[in-house]
């Protein structure tokens, strides 16, 4: 805006004097080489009336009343006018005139935020990851402001309903402007170097604010926290760890010898489609135990596993239940969820791709001590299969008739598509996780056929949302699901659904032992005795405190 007006006044000054110094000599043609007086006797024409003609001249308008000319001095004088006059007209067309009547007519953003915006988070500025952060920023009520030096990009965002600001983060007008003083944090990214100096900005305006940068390479993280970064976040460690630890949660158990459950009760993850007859429900919608006689104990979504699942949570693509039941009751949940089944545990699992984000892969599945093969197009350390993973001999030449579970953490997304397709065809029951780049990507992979897919701008945006929400660290992806038999004097007399286990320890009930019997088909008046032995699943946390209260 500012480079418009100049431009406009540069302009305007222009034209001005160049008919002021025209006009003049205009005039004192007029004089010296047209035949006869000038001005003709009885008449006085000033030298406003020669700016006239030139005016008209200029923007042809029409050449009053001195036209036609005769000396060839004048008429060579105004044939350099028309000639001006065009040229001035191509020349202000795109360069003034055009812009003007672009910001007349279009959307104007805010160049500073309300006075009462306070407690809002400032983000600097939009890429693909913001989309997550500001969801969970809407879901908790939390404001936020968009720093946006792009114009244009700030028009096509105000316009898409974002609460944006048009002004360059590293200044620090523009944090003034956002309010940064009265902010609850401040998102930095833009760029691993541009973002440093964001916070460096943002600590000289309000040195009290929370600072998190988002850095792509992780060997420069040491320098923005030496720029005054609170959190600096690292998008493909995370999503490595959100991909990880779809393998590496563990399911612990401690039933002892009396309680044998057998072949016929199991421990199995099911994988929600779009074309079920669940997805598009929430958990508690779906009535899973009372229609399918399963219990769900935990459930994998959006790069999180969580036990026990809210009953809030919505059962869709992509989302992937641990369930516990006998093998005719998992049988009949597949059928309504048109999924495979696959059994809880850790097999061989094969890592494709070992860049950052497979890199990481690997190395917290080796800290959990799982088997691993990797693949990768190039020969270095920690790769076991040198190949084109989208060929499908390099899968054979890695076993992956043997593997539990293929972990896709390829850069392209073509090429991580292909791959799906590829494993897929291969072996139809090997559970498949799988990398995306963006949020556009996840519904093809998943169509592709992958079990369950993260993409960086979801992983990425959720972990910096729990940053600026909570300022704490984000969780490790070390999660446990403990499942144990014990005796439970508390719950005497009480029915499943008055002792409301769930909701006062986070823990599920999915088999009783009584008597000689084993109990698994439990509905919610079922009434626990004195005496009854309780197979519960929860987090270690949620059977310390089961064990605290009714033991």
């Amino acid at each position: 805006m500012r480079s418009l007006r100049k431009r406009v006044a540069y302009f305007l000054l222009f034209t001005a004097a160049l008919v002021i110094t025209v006009s003049i000599g205009y005039d004192f043609g007029m004089r010296a080489f047209e035949p006869g007086p000038y001005p003709p006797p009885g008449t006085e024409i000033s030298l406003l009336h020669s700016m006239q003609v030139v005016v008209e001249t200029i923007t042809a308008t029409g050449y009053g009343s001195d036209a036609p000319w005769t000396s060839p001095e004048m008429n060579t004088l105004i044939i350099l006018l028309d000639l001006t006059g065009v040229g001035l007209f191509f020349l202000a067309l795109p360069a003034v005139l055009l812009p003007v009547f672009r910001d007349a007519l279009s959307t104007t953003v805010p160049t500073a935020v309300d006075d009462d915006c306070r407690d809002h988070i400032v983000i600097c500025s939009y890429t693909n990851r913001v989309d997550a952060l500001i969801d969970e920023l809407t879901s908790n009520d939390i404001e936020y402001v968009l720093l946006e030096p792009d114009r244009d990009r700030a028009v096509d965002l105000y316009e898409d309903g974002y609460s944006v600001v048009d002004a360059d983060p590293q200044s620090v007008e523009a944090l003034e402007a956002a309010n940064l003083p009265e902010a609850r944090a401040l998102v930095a990214d833009v760029s691993d170097r541009v973002d440093a100096s964001i916070v460096l900005t943002a600590k000289e305006a309000a040195e009290d604010v929370p600072v998190v940068s988002v850095v792509e390479d992780p060997e420069l993280v040491s320098y923005h926290e030496l720029a005054g970064a609170d959190h600096v976040v690292t998008p493909r460690r995370l999503l490595g760890e959100g991909l990880a630890s779809k393998v590496t949660t563990e399911v612990e158990t401690d039933l002892g010898d009396s309680l044998q459950l057998g072949s016929d009760f199991e421990i199995a993850e099911i994988s929600i489609r779009a074309e079920s007859e669940l997805a598009g429900r929430t958990l508690g919608d779906s009535e899973v135990r009372e229609r399918y006689g399963v219990n769900v104990v935990g459930a994998w979504a959006n790069g999180e596993f969580e036990t026990p699942p809210p009953l809030s949570m919505p059962l869709e693509r992509g989302t992937t239940l641990l369930v516990t039941g006998e093998t005719d009751a998992l049988r009949r949940l597949r059928r309504a969820t048109g999924s495979r089944i696959r059994q809880f545990g850790r097999g061989e699992t094969i890592v494709v791709g070992y860049g950052q984000v497979g890199q990481t892969v690997s190395e917290l599945l080796a800290e959990a001590d799982i088997s691993q093969t990797v693949i990768d197009s190039e020969a270095k350390d920690g790769v076991d299969v040198v190949g084109d993973a989208t060929v499908a001999e390099t899968f054979r030449n890695a076993g992956i008739t043997e593997a539990q579970s293929v972990v896709i953490a390829l850069p392209d997304e073509t090429d991580v598509e292909f791959a799906t397709l590829i494993v897929r065809d291969i072996d139809p029951e090997t559970e498949i996780i799988a990398r995306a780049e963006t949020n556009e990507a996840v519904s093809k992979t998943y169509r592709a056929g992958a079990d369950y897919v993260l993409s960086l701008a979801t992983v990425s945006g959720r972990s910096i949302a729990s940053l600026v929400i909570d300022d704490e660290e984000i969780l490790g992806i070390e999660t446990n699901v403990e499942i144990i038999k014990t005796t439970a004097p508390g719950l005497a007399g009480e029915t499943l659904n008055g002792a409301r286990i769930r909701e006062r320890t986070g823990c599920t009930v999915v088999a009783v032992e009584r008597d000689d019997a084993t109990l698994t088909d439990l509905d919610a008046d079922f009434r626990i005795e004195a005496g009854d032995r309780l197979v519960i699943a929860g987090s270690d946390s949620g059977v310390n405190t089961f064990l605290e209260r009714y033991c």
